[in-house]
């Protein structure tokens, strides 16, 4: 059993909390080491007179056993002032127990408005102000827990008490949507409906019942849920007399009484209602959207046709495909300038972070540019034109998928333009379960020159099987990627607003959005566009093949597969042949391929090899290996001195060739290729890789490297010179020529979290002896028998190796690669093995599985 559940460190706040189950709260909390805030105003049941007493006598019980806890006596209409006390004597807010109340019972027909509004205002508003006040606190420090009361008058009702009864039904409302505002901030709001004597239920429950309900059997329910280990969220629990338990909605599956076909009436409503009460099977809904859906569910269910129906069979016939050919939409203008442009590149995943943002940013640079797949936003509305009015089609939108699409440019996007689109649906195929519309949109600018071309692949559910053709010569096919190893990988974890975002381009479909809507579609979630992620895998390939210059960009097509869901992370794998890129994109978190087919078409001669950044087996910047032994000088103290991250991008022939991180911030500090893995740099060098090589080594002054503009900086500047002590370790190290086994060990470490568990079963430790001219030149440690496995430079941290491997520098990059069998190296003398010889052959599937991507 895990151990006690303790409150140290946390500030509690109980409302009403002078006498009764309040009372009982606030001992056995700070009992449990809280700093708890007694709240009562001192006034009778009814809500008259006021009393500092009440809350003094719990204050002076509570430090008497050694607690803290501090009185207050305001309304809790006063909710802020409430609060207040526990930031000005504590500093923080933790726990909001909202248990004031007051009882006011009177038959319906003699409830005053006094009566009514007085109970409101100390449950529901009072509890409403309280928690107001404390929301703003909890999120800022990702933790809160919130109590609501309410009672089994509430829940079920009783006599007398109709204006006490709708106030507590308010509260589990109000509880029921602080829920899902709040989880994301880590507060949970749950409600309570405790049966306990106090001055309240004295008036309506025997002495004899009431004796039984003792408070002590409230609190430890109450105290369970408020404590950080505890993560249900918005439960509604019955608690007293030591028993608990969960109430939850529950439904019948109902009766479809309306039907498309005619008018519903009362008389309906009756000849169904058996079948409308009917719990024998029942169903359990968490949410509006599981409301939605059931209602969803049955109308589809009886049968509200998707495509119009024109012959006696009810089919659709080649005359309806004829008149849907024959539909021509009036064109369409699509005005837009810089502001569209920028606001596309972020919904497609453009960030500050990148080393070249402000070609896509920012409208006053020199290299502003939009990017490529802004040419489907300009086409997008124009292709619903080809549905509306269409005589031969009538489409029922709840059932159309956006299947495929193809885009080509023949001149880049301008940044600003009024271009005319013209649509056309130019062919229409039975795929069986479906009907598959494909509608082409031609995009010409003011002088009449064609910009661009899209062709949107729409697929109708259920809209097949009237013996229409198959295929299509007017369809822009996908195409398989090769059967190999990806050339080139690149990941982007998209933003939880990845939708909200990119959804201002134009899209504006509530699919994306709206969880309610959503469900309707069958989805737990809404789900990203899937021209989002056609547009961050199109920049991914650009990126890797093209430096990012929308020159080369020529063509796209991909097959939607699978949906996104916002903060997900996408994996762009990419197999280059000539001047095309194909490509596949997957969900990392769940392995889903969320495109695929798909291919980008560069400008012939783009693109000969991917970007810096990718590990390459030619020759390598010196400045690898300063980072890498960067990476081993790190301590403790360096890091809590400087606690920033600095993002390096180290250029060759004035093109940038590679991006590291020094992290000083996070953890023990690291040292790695690519840009920060958490947060944003504060602070951002560019300089060549020779002048970084010169300066950490002592050759070059920062200051002078700065002013003549060999070194430029932004953000922080000063935390450069916090710097200066891991440039003097660096000072004594050489910086020949960097060895070509440096960058692979580096990326190996990178990779061997995704290496499999058959890698991760090894629990080994393997020292390497890299030599050069037959001299040592550099040692490394792969660890696979510590934690989650590492790869690091110099002799292993901790033991001795079960392995120790000596090979040339050239030798081994040949050997991880492929190049060179390890067999025939060994026999050859080129490998040389003390130790275990047989765990040599486990690394075996490491190196199989890297090769191609190393």
């Amino acid at each position: 059993m895990a151990g006690q559940l303790r409150f140290d460190g946390r500030v509690v706040l109980i409302t009403g909390a002078g006498n009764g189950i309040g009372r009982d709260y606030a001992l056995a909390f700070a009992e449990r080491g809280a700093s708890v805030v007694v709240n009562d105003l001192g006034g009778s049941f009814t809500g008259e007179g006021a009393s500092s007493r009440p809350a003094d006598l719990v204050v002076e019980e509570i430090k008497a056993k050694g607690g803290k806890a501090v009185a207050n006596y305001d309304s809790v209409e006063d909710g802020a002032k409430v609060v207040q006390t526990a930031l000005d004597h504590f500093g923080r807010i933790d726990v909001v127990i909202n248990n004031a109340g007051i009882l006011r019972d009177k038959s319906f027909a003699r409830i005053s408005d006094t009566d009514w509004d007085l109970i409101h205002r100390v449950h529901l508003r009072g509890s409403f102000m309280v928690t107001r006040a404390a929301w703003e606190h909890m999120k800022k420090q990702k933790f809160g827990r919130i109590i609501m009361t309410t009672s089994s008058s509430g829940i079920y009702g009783n006599f007398g008490q109709a204006n006490y009864s709708a106030a507590k039904l308010g509260l589990l409302g109000l509880a029921n949507t602080l829920r899902w505002e709040g989880r994301k901030y880590n507060i949970a709001v749950n409600t309570i409906a405790p049966q306990a004597g106090s001055r309240m239920t004295a008036t309506v429950l025997p002495e004899e019942v009431l004796k039984m309900l003792n408070p002590n059997y409230i609190a430890p329910l109450v105290m369970y849920l408020c404590h950080e280990s505890c993560q249900e969220n918005g439960g509604l629990f019955e608690v007293g007399g030591g028993w608990i338990a969960k109430l939850r909605w529950q439904r019948t599956q109902g009766a479809m009484v309306g039907r498309p076909d005619k008018a519903m009436t009362p008389e309906d409503v009756r000849d169904n209602w058996a079948e409308v009460i009917d719990f024998s099977q029942t169903t359990v809904p968490k949410s509006g959207a599981d409301s939605m859906q059931a209602i969803m569910a049955n109308m589809q269910r009886v049968g509200i046709p998707t495509v119009r129906r024109t012959d006696t069979a009810g089919k659709t016939t080649s005359r309806d495909v004829e008149a849907a050919l024959k539909h021509t939409p009036e064109p369409t203008l699509f005005t837009y300038d810089h502001r569209d442009v920028i606001l596309y590149a972020l919904g497609a995943g453009v960030s500050t972070r990148d080393p070249d943002h402000l070609k896509f940013l920012f409208e006053l640079s020199e290299d502003f540019c939009t990017l490529p797949t802004y040419g489907v936003i300009s086409a997008f509305n124009s292709s619903g034109g080809a549905f509306r009015g269409n005589s031969g089609l009538n489409i029922d939108f709840t059932k159309v998928l956006h299947g495929e699409q193809y885009l080509e440019l023949y001149k880049p996007m301008p940044t600003k333009a009024t271009l005319k689109n013209q649509a056309k649906i130019v062919d229409i195929l039975d795929k069986g379960s479906g009907m598959l519309i494909l509608v082409d949109v031609t995009t010409r600018d003011e002088q009449g020159d064609l910009v661009a071309y899209n062709q949107f692949s729409t697929f109708v559910v259920g809209a097949g099987g009237y013996n229409g053709k198959r295929v299509s010569d007017k369809a822009k096919n996908t195409v398989p990627a090769p059967k190999r190893a990806p050339d080139a990988s690149v990941q982007q974890k998209t933003s939880i607003d990845q939708a909200a975002l990119y959804r201002l381009s134009g899209d504006y479909n509530p699919l994306h959005l709206d969880p309610t809507f959503a469900a309707m579609g069958g989805f737990n979630k809404p789900i990203l566009h899937g021209l989002c992620s056609f547009g961050i895998a199109a920049r991914h390939v650009l990126k890797t093949y093209a430096n990012n210059d929308v020159t080369k960009f020529k063509a796209i097509k991909v097959r939607f597969a699978k949906p996104v869901i916002p903060g997900q992370t996408l994996q762009t794998d990419m197999w280059k042949e000539g001047s095309r890129v194909h490509l596949q994109v997957k969900v990392v978190e769940t392995g889903d391929i969320a495109l695929n087919g798909a291919y980008v078409d560069l400008v012939e001669g783009s693109g000969s090899a991917p970007q810096a950044g990718q590990v390459s087996t030619g020759s390598t910047l010196p400045s690898e290996a300063v980072f890498g032994q960067m990476g081993q000088q790190l301590t403790p103290d360096l890091v809590k001195k400087v606690n920033a991250i600095f993002l390096w991008n180290i250029t060759k022939d004035k093109k940038q060739a590679a991006q590291w991180t020094v992290d000083l911030k996070t953890g023990s500090g690291s040292v790695y290729k690519g840009t920060p893995k958490q947060g944003k740099p504060d602070t951002t060098i560019t300089m060549s890789d020779e002048d970084f090589v010169a300066l950490v080594s002592g050759k070059l002054n920062g200051q002078t490297a700065f002013f003549q503009g060999k070194l430029k900086i932004t953000g922080n500047m000063m935390l450069m010179t916090k710097l200066e002590g891991l440039f003097k370790g660096q000072a004594q190290q050489p910086t020949g020529p960097a060895l070509l086994s440096d960058p692979v060990f580096a990326e190996l470490g990178r990779r061997l979290p995704t290496a499999g568990p058959a890698v991760q079963k090894i629990k080994a430790v393997f020292l390497w002896n890299i030599t050069k001219d037959k001299k040592q030149a550099a040692q490394w440690t792969i660890d696979l028998k510590t934690g989650s496995g590492s790869v690091y430079k110099g002799t292993p941290k901790q033991g001795k190796p079960d392995t120790t491997v000596t090979i040339a520098d050239q030798d081994f990059v040949d050997l991880v690669t492929g190049k060179l069998n390890g067999q025939t190296a060994f026999f050859q003398g080129k490998l040389k093995i003390a130790g275990n010889l047989m765990l040599m052959t486990k690394l075996d599937g490491l190196f199989k599985d890297q090769a191609s991507k190393l």
